[in-house]
């Protein structure tokens, strides 16, 4: 994988306060917002707290509940709710095409029916997420039963030492080419005991917004 811009720490803290402070200003009185996993994510939940008080938001992580609580936003079980008019969540790759790989954190399953349910879902990153082209490793999240056959139909995969999804699935890690999303994403979900991948396609992503030092870009791709 090559990065289109390295950066330094510093700098990479600075684009993603940048990122997030943008990504604060979609939300609005009367909203249910969806918010997503992540260090990038992590950075808006404190611009939240009294901008819209009018708000439900669902999280996406345990982490991401947790924060969010005790910042005081109105967090609500998924099940209680049909839709969402917004969802914000980072990646961990954005390919020019639109495709994403996220799931660094092990909560793609989550993020992806967040980002599916969302009226308008907007991705949040850095300019060192952007890439010429995905690679590997591709999060997947198993179930346990079978889970040796279904680590022998993915080869080369490996399973990731942490603890298991929120819903108790398997995290593990798909390291074969990633040339054509499309066709591995496929070939990831027609797998029995693939609960869910980490590769969302540009179909689900309304808008990218992209930190460049303190100035925001904004790609769309659906739609």
């Amino acid at each position: 994988m090559r990065r289109t811009r390295d950066l330094s720490a510093s700098d990479r803290q600075l684009e993603k306060a940048t990122v997030a402070a943008a990504a604060a200003l979609l939300v609005r009185d009367g909203m249910c917002v969806g918010l997503g996993s992540g260090t990038t994510v992590a950075q808006l939940l404190p611009l939240l707290p009294g901008r819209a008080p009018d708000v439900v938001y669902v999280a996406t992580s345990p982490r991401t509940e947790r924060a969010a609580h005790s910042l005081g936003l109105d967090v609500r079980p998924f099940d209680t709710l049909d839709r969402l008019d917004l969802a914000i969540d980072g990646a961990d790759q954005v390919a020019p095409s639109g495709w994403l790989v996220k799931g660094g954190g092990g909560a793609h399953t989550h993020e992806k029916i967040v980002a599916a349910a969302a009226e308008r879902f907007v991705v949040i990153v850095s300019s060192d997420k952007l890439v010429d082209e995905l690679s590997p490793p591709v999060p997947l999240e198993l179930l346990s039963f079978g889970l040796a056959a279904t680590l022998l139909a993915l080869q080369p995969t490996d399973l990731r030492p942490v603890p298991p999804s929120p819903e108790g699935g398997v995290i593990a890690d798909y390291h074969g080419p990633v040339d054509d999303p499309a066709a591995l994403a496929a070939l990831l979900s027609s797998v029995p005991g693939v609960v869910e991948h980490g590769l969302f396609p540009p179909s689900v992503v309304d808008e990218v917004l992209v930190a460049r030092g303190t100035t925001v870009e904004r790609l769309g791709f659906r739609g």
